[in-house]
């Protein structure tokens, strides 16, 4: 009786849903078919020479990034995760000897490259494009064999699809007020376009491609209350790296969605309202690549703490003081950044810390930043209980642009000023060619040896004449 009367229940809801939601789809809009048009040809389109070189810049920057995260907490949980569910031996888990399927790869690879605070960010979007991109790109290049030209080119697209997406939303803003991710939902939108570009989509594909990461769209700002960096790791890198890759394996596999999820009932926009205009997702698609937006770290810690340790740099080369010598230190920066790296329990986005190591040590490099144990070291806290830290609103209301301003009161009364404009790796200020494989051999050589990092490095800067990204695993893995 009552498995009669709960499909009569059933049977009288769906008589009373309106006919039109079971009606044929509107035309698709002029914004989708720009769009999905665009993400199909990319794989054949060429690419201006700066966007080539920014985009192996950025492979690298990222693939050093997933290497040097596998000895830290997020690193080490993922490859693990990896070792417990690997499923089918597809695709390369980076600083491992593993293979999975590319999902899980591609989850594994994105919570390593976001083990820490390495990787690229693009402040127009408010996101972290490679964490999740690059991983997505690689996963599903190595599913169907792809070439170097064609990894490259997917990873270009990630970056033009998914940044749009969040700028459009509405950025720090859109975080602030919806408390949805900006760097999920843009990392799961990029890393869509990228394995769907890796899986050869064409356009109908592209646009129900679409449909499913919406779907997926998801993420709240809550990541800023994880103090282990490992779920933080998950929602900037991981899940939409598998998100990404899910919804294009999905389409590759020959499933249908909807046509247009940009227009008609119930769609994106109307579920998540944008605070910008949706013409914003296909802006200058051609003409301006959003790799060209995304700024490096030079320094391996959070993107608030740049500019001061520019700031401390600076000073410290000009006027050539010792720690000892430093009576007080002022550090302002956006008040908005300043939550979040003030005092915090982790050691690489600590502001406090961090200006007390550089004083220390004057540097800060990559192993220094993530020792938790000189967070306790007395010479480090002797320097630290120096430091305060001042969020200002008129530096606030110059974001996306991180500035930054140190003082330095010396202990015979000298005062030292530095105001940092433009960060050094960010596109005001780029780093060279040369800065960004420094960098990389840093990060690489610890993990795999100095003689693989070069091997790796140079293939990654000759891309075009990788055959098949397969070719990368045995200089990406541990022997």
């Amino acid at each position: 009786m009552k498995s009669l009367t709960r499909r009569r229940a059933i049977q009288a809801g769906l008589a009373a849903i309106p006919y039109r939601v079971f009606a044929a789809e509107p035309p698709v809009s002029p914004l989708m078919t720009t769009l999905s048009n665009y993400m199909a040809s990319a794989a054949t389109r060429d690419l201006p020479g700066p966007v080539v070189e920014k985009t192996k810049h950025i492979i690298l920057d990222t693939l050093a990034a997933m290497i040097s995260g596998a000895e830290l907490p997020p690193g080490k949980f993922a490859i693990n995760f990896a070792r417990l569910y690997k499923g089918e031996k597809v695709a390369t888990v980076v600083a491992s000897t593993l293979l999975c399927g590319p999902i899980e790869a591609a989850m594994c690879n994105g919570m390593l490259a976001h083990s820490d605070e390495t990787d690229d960010t693009h402040p127009p979007s408010q996101s972290h494009p490679g964490a999740s991109i690059v991983p997505a790109a690689l996963a599903v290049g190595e599913q169907f064999g792809v070439d170097g030209t064609r990894f490259l080119r997917s990873v270009a697209l990630g970056y033009d699809i998914g940044p749009r997406v969040t700028i459009t939303l509405g950025k720090l803003q859109y975080m602030n007020e919806s408390h949805r991710s900006t760097h999920s939902i843009s990392g799961t939108f990029g890393s869509a376009a990228a394995a769907a570009c890796s899986a050869g989509l064409n356009a109908q594909q592209m646009r129900w491609l679409l449909s499913y990461t919406a779907q997926q769209a998801s993420g709240l700002a809550s990541w800023q209350r994880d103090t282990e960096h490992v779920e933080k790791a998950f929602d900037f890198g991981g899940m939409p790296a598998r998100n990404g890759v899910t919804s294009a394996l999905i389409v590759q596999a020959g499933g249908t969605g909807v046509g247009d999820v940009f227009s008609g009932r119930d769609n994106f926009l109307d579920a998540f309202v944008p605070k910008n205009s949706a013409d914003l997702l296909t802006e200058k698609l051609g003409e301006r690549y959003e790799v060209t937006r995304t700024n490096f770290k030079k320094w391996t810690v959070g993107a608030p703490i740049q500019a001061p340790l520019d700031a401390i740099e600076n000073l410290i080369n000009k006027h050539h003081f010792e720690a000892d010598q430093v009576k007080q230190v002022v550090v302002k920066v956006a008040a908005g950044e300043a939550t979040i790296v003030n005092n915090r329990e982790i050691p690489d986005i600590s502001l406090q810390h961090l200006v007390a190591v550089m004083l220390v040590d004057k540097t800060v490099t990559f192993k220094s930043a993530h020792d938790e144990s000189r967070m306790k070291d007395p010479a480090v806290l002797k320097q630290r209980a120096k430091v305060n830290l001042i969020g200002q609103e008129d530096l606030e209301r110059l974001m996306p642009k991180r500035v930054a301003i140190v003082e330095i009161t010396l202990t015979d009364g000298k005062v030292l000023t530095d105001r940092v404009e433009a960060v050094r790796g960010t596109v005001d200020n780029p780093m060279t060619r040369e800065e960004v494989v420094a960098k990389a051999r840093g990060l690489i050589s610890p993990v795999l040896g100095a003689a693989v990092a070069s091997k790796l490095i140079e293939r990654i800067l000759d891309l075009e004449h990788v055959r098949n990204v397969r070719d990368l695993r045995p200089l990406l893995q541990k022997a």
